[in-house]
């Protein structure tokens, strides 16, 4: 059974973008994904994003995600949602994939922008209609341009929020006036994407986040998200600050590297990366060290 959920807040306030951990031969490491989505639930999580960027999901195959899916499931899925990561720049992939989730018993679809190949909107409004269109579960967009070359443009939010089971939006566009006027006229739950804009994000309508430093400070995160959410701006302000050196820290280099030295330093599952993803140098490391250090963690 899927945990509570409301049209406000559809998987959620507090969803970390969870790495897959891998063993040290490079093989998935289901036991070590099953510890550490417990570990991050118990530390506050509403929902894990799984099988995403973050998740190494470029260099996965589809049995492996599908396999991932259902342990994490197994671990938390009677207490927090579990989102699959489906989203590729090919639509019948894409579908595939969702279908494939579906199948595993995904409680939702996470589905990023395509990438590389730059397509207008009309494609792209057609190719998250086909995805949402392919199975039952609901879908949250991620509007991130830095990386896929091209943004969801606002009037195109709007039209795919007559979907009905396109519930909400990972931003990590980095432009609050468009934010605001995509929050005000789709009425999507709102999820900051970008760790270092969900204060600002919340101030113009977002309900919660999909965070990669959820990893190393759930619980902050989880105090700052109900703060605001209870109107205490001052408290939630004075979070953000204590942990502006961790969400500096966690993105000096490609996030999924950092976090899985973040983990490694906490003894938590992780593991080595798959190329063309690589370990953090000694130097980067020993910064990491110190970053998560101002920020108030502890190693």
């Amino acid at each position: 059974m899927a945990p509570t959920s409301t049209p406000q807040t559809p998987f959620g306030r507090v969803l970390t973008a969870m790495v897959t951990p891998f063993a040290a031969d490079g093989a998935l490491d289901l036991d070590g994904a099953q510890r550490l989505a417990a570990h991050l639930v118990d530390a506050g999580n509403d929902g894990l994003v799984v099988n995403g960027t973050t998740g190494e999901s470029p260099t996965t195959t589809g049995a492996e995600k599908s396999d991932l899916v259902r342990a994490v499931l197994d671990a938390v899925g009677d207490r927090a949602h579990v989102i699959a990561g489906i989203g590729t720049n090919d639509t019948r992939s894409s579908i595939e994939l969702a279908r494939a989730a579906e199948r595993a018993g995904a409680h939702g679809l996470l589905a990023v922008t395509p990438y590389y190949n730059r397509p207008p909107q009309e494609g792209l409004y057609q190719h998250f209609t086909a995805i949402a269109d392919a199975t039952g579960l609901p879908v949250m967009l991620y509007d991130i341009p830095g990386r896929s070359g091209v943004p969801i443009n606002t009037e195109t939010l709007v039209r795919l929020s007559a979907h009905p089971r396109i519930v909400a939006n990972k931003d990590a566009k980095g432009d609050l006036g468009r934010a605001s006027w995509a929050i005000a006229r789709s009425g999507l739950a709102w999820y900051s994407g970008d760790d270092m804009l969900t204060l600002p994000l919340m101030s113009v309508g977002a309900i919660g986040l999909v965070s990669v430093v959820g990893h190393v400070v759930t619980p902050e995160l989880r105090a700052l998200v109900e703060a605001h959410t209870a109107g205490d701006v001052q408290k939630a302000t004075e979070i953000h600050q204590r942990l502006l050196p961790v969400f500096t820290g966690m993105f000096r280099t490609q996030g999924v590297m950092t976090s899985k030295a973040a983990l490694a330093l906490q003894g938590l599952p992780g593991g080595p990366l798959r190329l063309p993803m690589i370990g953090l140098t000694d130097e980067e490391t020993t910064q990491l060290k110190k970053d998560l250090a101002a920020g108030g963690v502890e190693l």
